[in-house]
């Protein structure tokens, strides 16, 4: 193994060998310490040369040249691409300039203004080639190749944030600019190859008719940016345990199965590919538990399936996990935090509202023969699919769905809506529960306690969200949009992330720390026929100079009749204040002591307005509305919430060192 890697030097050579005694063994005290074998480099490595397709061998999808397919697909997909292609057309290639990484560093940037100039030359990309394998006439080829001339004309395939690798100095001292004999494979970048990678397996004839060049063109790219670089280096991101690895797995996985090359380097590549994904999968929750959020599912065990599918059908279904519980539940997530429509719980860094492959989540429910998963992927993909009958890029899964689309415009499925979730993992503990199995009517409740260290970890142990007929009432906001502040050491100081922007107590205006110390305590979960409950003592989650002995949280869910959050707690010492904040984009009206209203204005035109009636100790705490976009702006989270997002601050008349606070929620 490892046949062409070369070691300049003894130093460089003992730090190569030092890298991967590292990785085989730590991946080997993961596997002791949690019980886990690894499920894939401990099962297939040896076998993978009997096995593995040859790309010559390997067909996933039609190419360009095959026109019954493309032919067959429905005659509204068909449209709306070729629609898609012919704007593209007229689309001019954003340029990239060198002060889009340099603004990176110097002052507070959205991640947005990236997006803005590097997404669209991809996007553009994918119109064209779905649009001329559809066509088949020629029209598009010419767009085509200036857009992939483009993209490899590019210095990095990167953001400005992985200049120089993942944890690159981000003070602005560390290097800003990218240097093209250095690249680094990471998010964007991979996802990059693999796009150029699917370009040239779909229309590799057409490009080779026009010129060659074209083709050797991106092969040489590629060598340089993805396989040589994944091949003779390790990247931190094959080490971890969240959506890094798997999401640039899958798309290096792709071009490592695409582009011919010899055999015995593709071999290893693809060794060292399981090893690094057996780093993901050892350590995750023992409940399947995605602490990233639902929407980077997606690219956590959504990316994994994608792995995994790759691997199945490159090797005629010999690699197949999907049997392990594991692998089970972390497909199963996906709809254990679905609350109605496209809102899902949104923890750490996720938005509520979430966009999830209705066609890869059907299919994971199919590989695993899990009823309620394929019914959500039914679900989501007609209700997608109706609306726009079109792929929205160009990878394995993207494919997969637009060859299934007849299926997709023809499905008709209700959302599973399981009424009672517990997920008893300590990186998660959450609980979900609602009035009643399949339906969004009535009231919704989720709450977690885990710890505040998570991957986009936001401070917000004990946190807890409210929805009645599926709408949101008392919500975690998500994160303002991403700028280089957000994953600095400047993180906790944007508002979105603390705990006094979410649905919990600040003490003496001391809010939770972060870090994995930071924890729920005794947590215990309840579940009848009545009621779900969820008890726990979130003290731990602040540090010691908020006095704080202990906080017994209680979030209840009595069917059929309102919702409660009991507080109970003890002081070391008496505190100047103790407030509980409540975040919604409700209009929230004082119609008494100890009684609000909360009007959820409708967004959609058909939507009916959600009034609901809050409750509180009228003798202990007195209320003040804040309206949050009066003092902060952010357009993400405007356009999010409408500009309707308010924090209920409710504030102790008293603070007594021992003391019992009670809300109740009802319709």
């Amino acid at each position: 193994m490892f046949k062409y890697i070369k070691i300049g030097n003894n130093i460089s050579q003992f730090i190569f060998l030092f890298v991967v005694g590292f990785f085989l063994i730590t991946t080997q005290i993961f596997s002791q310490e949690m019980m886990r074998e690894p499920l894939l480099s401990g099962n297939y490595s040896y076998e993978l040369r009997d096995i593995l397709l040859s790309p010559e061998d390997w067909h996933p999808f039609p190419t360009a040249d095959e026109r019954k397919a493309w032919t067959s697909l429905p005659d509204v997909t068909r449209k709306a691409h070729i629609r898609r292609g012919e704007k593209a057309i007229e689309r001019e290639l954003p340029a990239i300039p060198a002060t889009i990484y340099l603004d990176w560093y110097r002052s507070e940037v959205k991640e947005a203004d990236w997006h803005r100039v590097h997404g669209p030359r991809r996007s553009i990309l994918s119109d064209l080639v779905i649009a001329e394998c559809i066509e088949g006439k020629g029209r598009f080829m010419d767009a085509i190749i200036n857009t992939i001339w483009a993209i490899c004309e590019e210095t990095a395939w990167y953001h400005p944030a992985h200049v120089g690798g993942v944890g690159t100095d981000r003070s602005g001292k560390g290097p800003v600019l990218p240097i093209k004999d250095k690249p680094t494979i990471a998010l964007r970048s991979a996802r990059t190859a693999s796009l150029l990678a699917w370009t040239i397996y779909l229309l590799g004839n057409q490009l080779d008719h026009i010129s060659p060049i074209i083709r050797e063109r991106i092969q040489q790219e590629i060598e340089h940016r993805t396989l040589k670089p994944y091949l003779e280096r390790y990247f931190r991101w094959m080490f971890f345990d969240f959506n890094w690895n798997t999401y640039c797995n899958y798309h290096c996985l792709s071009v490592i199965l695409l582009l011919k090359q010899d055999e015995t380097r593709r071999l290893d590549m693809i060794h060292k590919m399981l090893r690094s994904l057996d780093r993901f999968i050892i350590p995750q929750p023992s409940d399947g538990s995605c602490t990233e959020g639902p929407s980077y599912w997606n690219m956590a065990g959504g990316a994994l399936f994608g792995c995994l599918e790759l691997l199945h059908n490159v090797t005629n279904g010999n690699i197949d996990i999907y049997n392990e519980p594991l692998i089970q539940d972390i497909g199963r997530f996906i709809y254990r935090v679905h609350i109605n429509d496209d809102y899902f719980i949104n923890i750490s860094d996720c938005r509520p509202r979430v966009r999830i492959s209705g066609d890869l989540v059907f299919r994971y429910g199919k590989r695993i023969g899990d009823e309620h998963l394929t019914a959500l992927g039914t679900y989501t993909a007609a209700k997608q699919y109706s609306s726009d009958p079109c792929v929205s890029g160009l990878d394995f899964h993207e494919l997969r769905a637009l060859f299934n689309m007849s299926k997709w415009l023809a499905a008709e499925q209700p959302a599973p809506l399981v009424r009672d979730v517990w997920l008893d993992d300590e990186e998660m503990q959450m609980m979900a529960a609602r009035t009643q199995e399949g339906s969004s009517k009535g009231l919704y409740v989720a709450a977690w306690g885990g710890h505040n260290r998570q991957h986009h970890n936001h401070n917000d142990v004990g946190n807890f969200i409210v929805y009645v007929d599926g709408h949101p009432i008392i919500i975690d906001t998500g994160p303002v949009g991403y700028s280089n502040k957000s994953f600095s050491a400047s993180r906790y100081d944007i508002w979105s992330m603390q705990s006094a922007y979410h649905n919990l107590p600040t003490i003496s205006g001391i809010m939770q720390k972060d870090g994995r110390e930071f924890a729920a305590k005794n947590v215990s979960y309840k579940s009848k026929e009545s009621s779900a409950q969820l008890t726990m003592d979130i003290a731990g989650a602040y540090p010691p100079e908020a006095n704080v002995d202990k906080w017994l949280r209680t979030v209840r869910l009595n069917r059929n009749k309102n919702i409660t959050v009991t507080d109970s707690y003890k002081l070391a010492k008496t505190v100047r204040e103790i407030t509980l904040s409540l975040m919604t984009p409700c209009i929230v009206t004082i119609e008494k002591q100890g009684h609000l209203m909360l009007k959820k204005v409708p967004v959609e035109t058909d939507e009916i307005p959600v009034t609901v009636q809050l409750y509180y100790d009228a003798d202990k705490l007195t209320p003040t509305i804040e309206k949050i976009f009066d003092t902060i702006e952010d357009s993400e989270m405007k356009s999010r919430w409408s500009e309707h997002l308010t924090r209920i601050i409710l504030r102790a008349v008293s603070p007594q060192l021992r003391d019992t606070f009670k809300l109740r929620i009802t319709q």
